[in-house]
């Protein structure tokens, strides 16, 4: 029982930074979730092409209790440190334990960027798959006109390892996108 303790509360030192905590989406996440679900300015970064209703977002919450190993996927949401107010999520997904990698992917509410958050965020992620989740890799897909997030995660020594051409279709127009890793030392 005490290692287990002992386990949790190095999970829980690994999720938090000087302004940001990474935590477990609640059931009082709904509003924000539904507001950032359905904002069209972020489903090209998303995937998204339809709305979600807040009886779906809610399904969702109810099984975001679901392992990573089971999901494949994790969500968790950043919020300020000083407020305990909800800025953004940052996901792992497409987790594959065999071989031990992951996509990394994070959305900071346009109302808090430029505040470090996104990055604070992106280094907890990077040591708790790393140090929690024995990953070998992380991969970001990024468009290619997003200059914000390329600097962000070459920042934290993502190196481009590919382009995917006309890989999105956004506003009538194809954009290409970027695959970035990390690879553990």
């Amino acid at each position: 029982m005490f290692s287990m303790i002992l386990c949790d509360e190095k999970i829980k030192m690994t999720l938090k930074a000087k302004k940001i905590n990474l935590r477990a989406l609640e059931p009082e996440d709904l509003n924000f979730l539904y507001q950032i679900e359905n904002n069209e300015s972020f489903w090209e970064v998303s995937h998204t092409q339809t709305p979600f209703s807040k009886y779906i977002l809610k399904q969702y919450l109810e099984n975001a209790h679901l392992d990573i190993y089971e999901a494949k996927q994790l969500r968790l949401l950043v919020e300020e440190k000083s407020t305990n107010k909800q800025i953004g999520m940052i996901d792992l997904f497409d987790f594959n334990p065999h071989h031990k990698r992951a996509g990394i992917g994070i959305l900071i509410h346009p109302d808090f960027q430029q505040n470090g958050y996104a990055s604070e965020a992106i280094s907890l992620l990077i040591t708790y798959a790393f140090s929690h989740l024995n990953l070998h890799q992380l991969f970001a897909n990024i468009t290619s006109d997003n200059l914000k997030s390329i600097s962000l995660f070459r920042k934290h020594h993502f190196t481009k390892v590919g382009v995917k051409k006309d890989w999105i279709l956004s506003e009538g127009k194809f954009k290409d996108e970027v695959l970035f890793q990390l690879i553990k030392d």
